[in-house]
């Protein structure tokens, strides 16, 4: 008989430096210590959670021919007396094979058996199997797992270690191979014809095998039907001798379907008999009705048969179809894919998966309405497919993010060549009988697709793979791909298909078009980037980068690729009606990949990696969840900010109509078209002012159907402790979520909290994550202190495998937090309210607990539930800090004229008792980038600036504070004006930002890292930078700090004004065309310096035009002494004389009594000793004069050329302040473009 057991316990780590191998064990041994499984090893040092290393990974355990047992240190026949028991591990004959399986081992890892390598696993990602039978021993045997992890191997954070499940399986000799059951279905008539296919590994006896399957209704039937008895048929099934694989078909009438509203799920039960006497004949079907169900045998009857094997499957009935021209369609109706990518870490839990913590996950997507989950970019754990079929959401797997060409020099593909087969093979076949898959796909953003012919080889071998083991076309395959403008990518796309487009919804009418028989869906969209309650304001300024390195949760912060905000993905998606759907970038924050900065998480989410809501998850739930039946409204941002400062209120619902209301006043009502509208979060500005502001939402009658109200709030008075629920199962596994707050004196939430807190649990529970979703946040995610991010934090808290009550106590972290309070934050004594769903309530000192329960449940043998946070010290600041909540600056009034050309403002800082006193000020325009408009001056207060005046414009102040790091982490900002004291000019001469330009044209202007300006791929994008002050004599000589993904040449124009194409009525004029080519490095802006035709003086309007995609970050001009500069024949100096030509760039035919005059050339103490000229001359040689103001003349023989070049002749050195005139005497024939004077010594 067969056995599969959980083999999690007993397990032993050390980690060591890479280049440590098998036999230097007496090094990795020594650090052994215990680890509970699944591991990640790298969670725990979040300043470190890339840090190359080996991870090596043993366990003991006993084997004799009647089982397999677990054993750690201690004496065998003790070891034997503490195993499991027999009967579930147990390898009942000595001829059966032992297996382990690995579900998830992150990367590269070694298996030894007793000292014995028996080979590698190279994919972090595949499940992948172990046969250890032929290499145990009689007694006490010992696994050893070597995992090796170097960085960079992954765009985002994997993890390391063995982060998914191990199995102990045991098989008999002749059995089903482990995944080696394959159902599908087809729709009929009366119901569905299941297919079964069933593959075998034949043994060495001579026994007759059938094999016997039986479908089963599962326990929440419906009907009574199904609850009168289980079991729908029985099917018996003869075998020959060595058959590699058998096939069954039997019609199932009128089966409850699988859906995403109703996932009603089936047991299939597999068994393998072997029969003392051979029955002839074919299948043979049993209790197929009720009439028949009393020939029935009982499963496990021995009299003349032995069961060998049983497998259980849980399978759906459900007819999936994908149609170019109407989408996805499920049981026949059209679905829309209102999907989200997903990465595998679970936030405080690293990689280690927890079946709990992904079921949350499920459920917090669940309530945005997402109903698809593409599972970006590798294979999902086992239980993550088990969870979807059980809750009803629809998987697009996916397995690599890299083939041939690397993206990192560590990553997989290193091996994809050898293992891809090997990988496939593992994916398919062990996730091909679940109901919720709908697509595999076979890569994310694949560079090769787009290179060359090469990758359209890989793209049909890989679909020939797939096809291999999903050969009744279970699902379609796909590639999610952000090359779909080029050609290779489109024939990559039209080998599968389906063609999933990653940020390029604007080529679907043109591609539908072209390719009527594909399949299109958003494979990634949005990647709008947010932090959790934190603004900067103004809203219609795009601000993707802040010194606080936090993104605006108003929808301002876009990245260059992605949607210009979260109404375009929902609106296109919803605009394209052949479309499938769309997989947003993301539902929920992951570790690493955190775009715009190099913080921890990424911003991507619409949840942060704690799981708790941004206010853009309201949008998408406004649009992907029904208004008639749930009814929902929210109002943002919360409602604390500096008095009269403007503020941006927006507001998300699914009803028709909204209204604001600030302090009972309304502001009125708007209509929001979730059909065809653009506008799905209607806005208003309105100042600052202490009060709360109201959300109403109404049907199409005008009747309220929602309503939500946020109140300005105080500092911190009590915790609030909200968990998931109120009671665990005490198996080791079970885990409870509970959620942190604070609340002021009147019980409003302090949004934007920040007070360090300890969390304790006792009983019958273990403390296993602390999360706040703060990605600029390094302390520990494993430890008991952790402060709360903009008011939450997380507790995770796992079962252990005793029943009893859990005491959870969360407490100011230091005693001097609570020593030192005052009025200013609440009452001395404050009430800590705690929340839990069946509204229990407990009252403490700035301390909250709530109890809850672990109640009796079943233990699966293998689990192992050991291990709980300890104490990790705070990563930036010292025990005993508090952090400031709120910044509060006020002035009297915020415009400056000439009466008025200054103003103190002031600076309250929140808490009193914030440690870090230290503000730091900057004035800025709306961006952050550092304006002139006006200048400060910091007060002995140290709270305190005075603001003057400068120029007119519109300014921000800023105050902020490092809040004990040595990173800025609060800006506080109030807007000024100046008016009347005249224009600002800005220096071309220092840098000149990307993203300050005035007013653009042509192309869509995205914002890009470092501030950067992203012009359009698609067509020419013109940038316009206003009031440039050149001086009077000005500067030729331009550098542009660029960044560009490819290798290929930019043509950018240089225009002084704008061209007539920017729609400005004005002409400009062309200064010079240049060529930026330079080897394209990810984000890295890199310079290169051009000489223009023309100089550009004074006061100018300068528009820089791109022909197609850069990203500008900065530009400036060099400031050109003019004695030494390139200065023009033509522009720079004055001509006069009997006979001469002015060309478009030259003086020419220069003959008879010609002089050109240049003024005010300084010298110098150091002087000039050489000069080059660009000129020409038929003659065999033009004699060129070179006269000083102080008399002095040099003679330069210029020789015959037919074409421009440039010539260097040496002088006797001139020094001082000269007016320098070149004079050409009769007989001359010469053309002048340009001259250059050369220090003293220069050497070329």
């Amino acid at each position: 008989m067969n056995s599969r057991t959980l083999w999690n316990d007993n397990w032993y780590f050390a980690k060591t430096a890479l280049g440590v191998n098998w036999e230097d064990r007496t090094l990795w041994e020594r650090e052994m210590q215990p680890a509970d499984l699944p591991h990640d090893w790298l969670i725990y040092d979040t300043k470190n959670l890339y840090e190359d290393s080996i991870g090596w990974y043993r366990k003991k355990f006993v084997y004799s021919a009647s089982g397999v047992k677990r054993a750690g240190e201690a004496a065998q026949e003790n070891l034997r007396e503490q195993s499991n028991s027999v009967a579930g591990n147990a390898c009942t004959t000595c001829d059966e094979r032992v297996i382990l399986r690995f579900e998830g081992v992150y990367m590269d890892s070694s298996i030894y058996i007793n000292g014995v390598c028996l080979g590698d696993w190279k994919y972090g990602y595949s499940t992948f199997d172990w046969d250890i039978t032929d290499h145990l021993r009689e007694g006490e045997n010992e696994v050893v797992l070597r995992v090796t992890f170097q960085s960079p191997n992954s765009r985002w954070y994997s993890g390391a270690g063995i982060y998914r499940n191990v199995w102990m399986i045991c098989l008999p000799e002749t059995h089903i191979p482990l995944d080696g059951i394959y159902t599908s279905s087809v729709e009929t008539q009366k119901g569905y014809d299941l297919t079964i296919d069933t593959e075998l590994k034949w043994g060495t006896d001579n026994g007759n095998y059938a094999l016997e399957y039986c479908l089963y209704y599962t326990g929440d039937s419906k009907s009574s039907a199904e609850t009168a008895s289980r079991e729908i048929f029985r099917v018996k099934q003869p075998l020959d001798g060595g058959q590699e694989k058998t096939s069954v078909t039997i019609p199932v009438d009128n089966p409850r379907k699988w859906d995403i509203t109703d996932p009603y799920l089936y047991e299939l039960q597999v068994c393998l008999w072997r029969d003392m006497l051979r029955e002839n004949g074919s299948a043979e079907t049993i209790g197929n009705s009720a009439s028949q169900r009393t020939e029935q045998q009982p499963v496990h009857e021995t009299n003349s048969r032995e069961l060998c094997q049983e497998e259980h499957l849980r399978i759906g009935f459900r007819t999936v179809q994908f149609e170019p021209d109407r989408g996805f369609l499920l049981n026949g109706r059209k679905v829309r894919l209102n999907g989200a990518c997903d990465h595998h870490d679970l936030g405080a839990l690293g990689a280690a998966f927890h079946k709990e913590a992904m079921r949350r996950k499920f459920e917090l997507m669940r309530s945005m309405g997402v109903n698809a989950v593409r599972t970006s970019h590798n294979m999902p754990a086992v239980e993550l497919m088990e969870l979807a079929d059980e809750m009803g959401f629809l998987i697009v797997s996916e397995a690599f993010d890299m083939w041939e060409m690397a993206k990192n020099p560590y990553d997989y593909a290193r091996f994809f060549k050898e293992w891809m087969e090997k990988d496939v093979r593992s994916w398919i076949r062990r996730d091909r009988n679940h109901p919720s898959v709908i697509m595999w796909s076979i890569g994310n953003e694949i560079p090769d697709t787009h290179a060359d012919a090469h990758g359209q080889e890989i793209t049909r071998s890989l679909l020939a793979v797939v096809r291999k083991w999903d050969y009744r076309k279970v699902a379609p395959v796909t590639i999610g791909s952000n090359y779909m403008p080029w050609e290779n990518a489109q024939k990559c796309a039209d080998i599968v298909k389906v063609a999933g487009y990653n940020y390029a919804e604007k080529y679907y009418a043109e591609h539908h078009e072209k390719h009527p028989d594909w399949i299109i869906y958003g494979s990634e969209t949005s990647s709008v980037v947010q932090s959790r309650g934190v603004y900067h304001f103004p809203l219609e300024r795009a601000n993707l980068i802040e010194a606080d390195e936090q993104c605006s949760a108003l929808g301002n912060s876009t990245t260059s690729w992605a949607a210009k905000n979260t109404e375009y993905c929902i609106t296109m998606d919803r605009d394209t009606p052949y479309s499938c759907g769309q997989f947003i970038w993301t539902a929920i924050d992951y570790i690493g990949e955190p775009t715009p900065y190099q913080t921890k998480n990424s911003y991507f989410g619409q949840m942060d990696t704690a799981g708790f809501p941004k206010d853009s998850y309201y949008v998408f739930r406004s649009e992907w969840t029904d208004g008639k039946k749930d009814p929902m409204i929210h109002v943002y941002p919360y409602w604390d900010f500096n008095p009269g400062q403007q503020v941006d209120v927006r507001i998300t619902s699914n009803a028709p109509e909204v209204e604001l209301f600030v302090n009972g006043v309304s502001q009125g009502k708007q209509q929001i078209d979730h059909k065809k509208g653009t506008v799905l979060q209607p806005s208003w500005k309105v100042p600052y002012a202490p009060g709360s502001i109201c959300a109403v939402a109404y049907d199409e009658t005008g009747r309220e159907i929602a309503r939500q109200e946020r109140h300005s709030f105080g500092n911190t008075d009590h915790y609030v402790l909200k968990a998931n629920k109120s009671a665990l199962h005490a198996d080791g596994e079970d885990m409870i979520f509970l959620e942190i707050s604070a609340e002021d004196r009147d019980g409003y939430p302090v949004e934007n909290a920040s007070d360090y807190v300890r969390v304790t649990v006792e009983g019958a529970g273990r403390l296993v994550g602390l999360d706040n979703g703060d990605s600029a946040d390094y302390d520990a995610y494993k430890g008991t202190v952790r402060k709360l991010f903009q008011g939450k934090l997380l507790a995770m808290i796992a079962a252990k495998t005793t029943p009893g009550e859990i005491r959870v106590t969360v407490e100011d972290a230091w005693a001097a937090t609570v020593n030192s309070m005052t009025n200013e934050t609440g009452a001395e004594t404050a009430t800590a309210v705690v929340e839990t769903p069946d509204n229990t309530a407990a009252a403490g000192h700035r301390t909250a607990t709530v109890t809850l329960q672990a109640v009796e449940a079943p233990i699966r043998p293998g689990v192992c539930a050991t291990e709980e946070n300890r104490e990790y010290p705070p990563a930036f600041v010292d025990p005993g800090f508090v952090p400031v909540r709120k910044l509060e600056m006020s002035a009297p009034y915020m415009r400056l004229t000439p009466e008025k050309p200054y103003v103190l403002l002031h600076t309250r800082i929140y808490p009193m008792e914030a440690t870090d006193r230290k503000l730091l000020w900057s004035i800025t325009d709306a961006s952050g980038i550092p304006s002139p408009v006006a200048k400060l001056e910091e007060l002995e207060d140290g709270e305190s600036i005075r603001i003057t005046g400068v120029s007119d414009g519109s300014f921000q102040v800023r105050c902020m504070t490092c809040n004990g790091t040595t990173n800025i982490k609060m800006i506080s900002q109030l807007d000024f004006a100046v008016e009347g004291m005249g224009q600002t000019f800005h220096s071309p001469y220092e840098p000149v930002t990307g993203i300050s330009y005035v007013g653009s044209f042509g192309g869509d202007v995205s914002r890009g890292v470092e501030n950067s300006a992203g012009t359009d791929k698609a067509q020419p994008t013109g940038l316009v930078y206003e009031a440039l002050d050149f001086g009077e004599f000005g500067s030729d000589e331009i550098t542009l700090s660029i960044f560009a993904n490819d290798n290929d040449p930019h043509r950018i124009q240089i225009w002084k004004g704008e061209p007539e194409e920017s729609g400005s009525g004005t002409q400009g004029t062309l200064v010079g065309e240049i060529t930026y080519q330079k080897p394209g490095i990810w984000e890295v802006f890199q310079p290169d310096t051009f000489v223009l035709p023309r100089r550009l003086k004074g006061v100018t309007k300068l528009t820089i035009v791109s022909e197609d995609k850069i990203f500008l970050k900065e530009f400036h001009f060099t400031r050109q002494e003019k004695a030494y500069a390139r200065l023009s024949a033509l522009t720079d100096g004055v001509t006069y004389g009997d006979s001469f030509v002015r060309t478009g760039d030259a003086v020419e035919q220069i003959g008879n009594n010609v002089s050109l005059e240049f003024t005010d050339m300084n010298f110098g103490e150091a002087g000039t000793d050489s000069i080059v000229i660009c000129g020409r001359t038929p003659l065999q040689q033009n004699t060129i004069q070179l006269r000083f103001t102080d008399g002095a003349t040099q003679v330069l023989p210029f020789p015959h050329s037919e074409e421009y070049r440039e010539l260097r002749f040496p002088l006797e050195r001139v020094t001082g302040e000269q007016n320098v005139t070149f004079v050409f005497l009769p007989g001359c024939n010469f053309d002048f473009k340009w001259f250059r004077f050369e220090k003293s010594g220069y050497e070329e």
